[in-house]
């Protein structure tokens, strides 16, 4: 039995013990049932196989931290798995859990479409017959994203094409309540020349029409993508740690 001040049973339980924050309402996909915990302010949830990370959590480092030591312990959560959890270093995880890597990035989300970009009209949704041209640009320009044609989490891919060659793409992968970018990259001979705001603008207009926020992840490391993505809107923000457990 995990040690909680409550268990939390089913999508809409875990919501509203993290206040319908967005990053919840991102990351507890429509119609699973996922099955989550609160501990002091932390509230933390395990994911069903096929999402990418074996679960996330809200609220304060440590509490979450003490969960999902219980969890791995318990063999609810391999080893071997990625975590989303609040804003940590390593110092925090000593003797409770055991990680090869740790990324720091942030979740930044708005209510309101962009301001218009110029050759933002220039963005169109890919199909699959775009694939083999996608996967060449993105290991050419983004080889470390998460995000692939294939990827069962993206809904869908838009890009922008120079001619015949396709010179930016992004991935839609939306499957909670909000819009969320993924995987946004422009080739390296065609950056400075605005195809990043474009491609971004682009694709967060055509979100805004389905969903009421949309969201983006940006490692804090990248500063000049984080100045893009706040002029365009995305000014609220939400401080993560991923963590690669050993």
């Amino acid at each position: 039995m995990i040690t909680a001040d409550q268990a939390l049973e089913g999508r809409a339980a875990i919501l509203d013990a993290a206040g319908q924050h967005p990053y919840a309402r991102h990351s507890l996909w429509r119609g699973d049932e996922p099955r989550g915990w609160r501990l002091a302010d932390a509230v933390a949830w395990l994911l069903p196989p096929g999402q990418g990370a074996a679960g996330g959590a809200l609220g304060g480092a440590g509490p979450a931290v003490d969960l999902f030591a219980e969890l791995v312990a318990a063999g609810e959560v391999r080893p071997d798995q990625l975590l989303h959890l609040p804003r940590l270093d390593a110092a925090e995880l000593s003797g409770r859990l055991a990680a090869t890597r740790i990324d720091h990035w942030d979740f930044r989300w708005t209510a309101a479409p962009p301001p218009p970009q110029p050759g933002e009209e220039r963005v169109v949704r890919l199909t699959g017959a775009d694939h083999p041209a996608l996967a060449e640009l993105i290991e050419e320009a983004f080889p470390t994203t998460t995000s692939r044609p294939g990827d069962p989490r993206v809904v869908d891919w838009y890009g922008i094409r120079d001619g015949d060659r396709l010179v930016a793409c992004g991935a839609d992968r939306s499957r909670g309540d909000i819009g969320f970018l993924s995987g946004l990259t422009v080739a390296p001979a065609a950056r400075g020349r605005g195809l990043g705001a474009a491609l971004t603008a682009g694709m967060t207009r055509a979100l805004s029409a389905r969903y009421d926020q949309v969201a983006l992840g940006v490692y804090t490391h990248n500063v000049g993508a984080a100045r893009l993505y706040r002029r365009l809107g995305f000014r609220d923000s939400l401080a993560r740690s991923s963590v690669h457990l050993a």
